[in-house]
């Protein structure tokens, strides 16, 4: 795939993958994270083989990061991120049977707070102290 025609000059692949069934890239779901410097870093879902739907999700809007796992997918070294952001129109972004997704995580993890600091972005917990 050429990563400047289809984001733009300068951009370049940081992470890519597709959805995995027993552990094979056998999905017409594709995840890539994009990077254009000094300008975005942000997660693409790409879902669809004649017809694709594009989601996609600033980095820095990221809050959290879940993690699950089952046995296969401890056998196959495979799992499902679950990415919660405060973008209304995404604010759920869940990328399925990856691979390696432990170290997909630390990626995320280490990016959200990169991204942050660039942008100038702070998150706020807010606490319902009622319920303490």
């Amino acid at each position: 795939m050429n990563v400047a025609r289809k984001y733009g000059q300068g951009a370049e692949l940081i992470w890519s993958d597709r959805k995995r069934f027993l552990g094979m890239p056998l999905s017409f779901t594709r995840y890539r994270l994009v990077k254009k410097p000094g300008a975005w870093t942000k997660l693409f879902s790409d879902v669809g083989f004649l017809f694709s739907s594009i989601d996609e999700v600033n980095i820095y809007r990221i809050c959290d990061i879940q993690f699950h796992q089952s046995l296969l997918g401890k056998i196959l070294n495979t799992g499902t991120i679950t990415l919660l952001s405060s973008d209304e129109s995404m604010p759920t972004f869940i990328l399925k049977n990856v691979k390696n997704p432990l170290h997909v995580r630390d990626i995320f993890s280490t990016l959200m707070e990169e991204q942050r600091k660039l942008h100038n972005v702070r998150l706020t917990e807010f606490h319902d102290h009622d319920n303490y």
